[in-house]
């Protein structure tokens, strides 16, 4: 059987997972497209399975959510996200802040509450932390409003997940303390080709500017796809073109090996990845086969 096929699980395999720590969290870069610094992550959930190794969550996840195992394994999630963020706090990543997806089934009117318990426990300052919450949770019950309003008050910041499909009000997008729209991959992926979802895009980004607002372009995977979000004034992507998703220590050796190479591309004089590396020029080190030669002969 393949990962790929999908699996009616049980809820004791879903519990028995949990209580084994078969659940990790693997995170995706999200990449300033002027600067080109990586500004955020997001945090994913994984099953490392004993015998079909590593599920993506659309393997597992519907089962999650109809078995009212969610409220346990999203504390779990966002515990160990902003566990991870407080450890990485310490490589001085500025500015930097995480991303951790919240479910309808954890948010409440109790919901700032519970949220500022995880950060104290954590150890984590709320700057550091960005829930992204779909479309129907975010801009779907007004009543959650004042929770969100509280923690947005103490620093947390809030991303309307997916934007684009589903029904949003826009009297709620006004009202709403959101941050972010995080524009959904399907229109992303079309880019180059449609023009009718260049339109969309440029749409939503200029509405969200014109709210305040930040954009995420989710799934970017191509160098055309790029060069048009770039045009549209987008503020921020994220996708395989950059990364794809990877675990905790993997990505603090991406982000470093970014961050040097960064730097050294706004260096006129510099000719390769980072000070310590003289063979591979600035524009491979951003594939992942240059990402393997970095860490292999600079030792990052």
């Amino acid at each position: 059987m393949s990962a790929s096929q999908p699996i009616e699980w049980t809820v004791a395999q879903l519990a028995q997972a949990v209580e084994r720590g078969q659940l990790e969290l693997h995170y995706q870069p999200i990449v300033d497209l002027r600067s080109e610094q990586i500004v955020g992550a997001e945090a994913l959930l994984r099953w490392r399975h004993p015998t079909l190794g590593l599920l993506p969550p659309g393997q597992f996840l519907p089962v999650i959510e109809s078995s009212g195992l969610m409220p346990e394994i999203g504390a779990w999630v966002l515990g160990a996200a902003c566990r991870q963020m407080r450890d990485w706090r310490v490589l001085a990543w500025q500015p930097f802040r995480l991303a951790v997806n919240v479910s309808a089934s954890q948010v409440g009117p109790d919901f700032d509450k519970w949220v500022k318990g995880v950060l104290a426990d954590a150890g984590l300052p709320a700057a550091y932390l960005e829930i992204e919450l779909t479309e129907s949770v975010a801009f779907g019950d007004p009543a959650i409003f004042p929770a969100l309003e509280a923690l947005r008050q103490i620093g947390v910041r809030f991303a309307a997940d997916d934007f684009g499909t589903g029904y949003s009000c826009l009297q709620h997008l006004k009202c709403c303390p959101i941050s972010t729209l995080k524009i959904d991959q399907s229109f992303v992926a079309g880019l180059a080709n449609d023009h009718r979802d260049q339109t969309i895009v440029r749409t939503v980004i200029q509405l969200a500017h014109g709210l305040g607002m930040e954009v995420v372009a989710e799934g970017v995977e191509t160098s055309a796809s790029l060069d048009l979000l770039r045009q549209a004034d987008c503020d921020t992507g994220q996708g395989f073109l950059f990364a794809k998703p990877m675990p905790a220590a993997a990505f603090a050796v991406f982000v470093s090996q970014w961050r040097g190479a960064t730097m050294n591309a706004n260096d006129p004089t510099a000719t390769s990845c980072c000070v310590c590396c003289k063979e591979i020029p600035l524009d491979a080190a951003f594939t992942p086969e240059g990402a393997e030669y970095v860490e292999h002969f600079c030792g990052l």
